[in-house]
């Protein structure tokens, strides 16, 4: 039987920490074949589109999301195939004109705010994660992210998660909670579930001989 990668998915709301788990999960694993996708990577091109119109997407919606082609990318990587990853430029609120190349490894960690959303995509998973973390802890984070990192104001950070973070989550993140096979709470700073995790991925590589 040829060997195939093992795939994890790692879902939760804006600051929730899906991040900070990823990246403790991957570098549990640097010195062995992984790779992370980002499905911020994957928003929609919007070339097409006079920048006004850009200025009003909604990138807590599904639909702000090119799932065919994320998808269609695991599926190669799956096959061990290289794929050219996009990149997407906020500055100009659409796709770049460069692209990533990813080489195929062992092992995929998925991980985004709607990577449960879709069934598709869910079914390419070996195991699906969902970092739960109260709204008061996500709305704190977000607000110095994109304070510190982003140059946005405070006044726009709060406008933005009241009227499009906080009901979109409720309506389409929140509900791919019982999609999940482990539920972390507080994210990153839960490292019993981490290394919980790590020992989970380290079995099911050993029993497919990827280790």
């Amino acid at each position: 039987m040829q060997r195939k990668p093992v795939v994890i998915g790692v879902a939760g709301g804006s600051g929730s920490g899906k991040t900070s788990v990823s990246k403790a999960v991957f570098e549990s694993f640097n010195d062995h074949s992984i790779l992370m996708i980002e499905q911020d990577f994957y928003y929609k091109d919007q070339t097409n589109l006079p920048f006004e119109e850009r200025l009003k997407t909604n990138y807590d919606h599904p639909l702000a999301f090119d799932t065919e082609l994320l998808i269609d990318h695991i599926e190669k990587l799956l096959r061990y195939e290289t794929i050219e990853k996009p990149v997407y430029d906020y500055n100009i609120h659409t796709r770049s004109k460069e692209t990533i190349t990813v080489e195929p490894k062992d092992v995929i960690i998925i991980e985004g705010i709607l990577i449960l959303e879709d069934e598709r995509l869910r079914d390419l998973m070996d195991i699906k994660l969902f970092v739960d973390t109260d709204a008061d802890l996500r709305i704190i984070r977000r607000l110095k992210r994109d304070i510190q990192d982003r140059g946005r104001t405070m006044d726009s950070v709060i406008d933005q998660y009241v009227n499009v973070v906080r009901p979109m989550h409720n309506q389409f993140i929140e509900p791919t909670k019982r999609y999940a096979d482990i539920i972390i709470p507080e994210g990153g700073q839960n490292h019993v579930a981490i290394d919980l995790m790590v020992t989970k991925i380290q079995t099911i590589l050993e029993q497919k001989s990827l280790l």
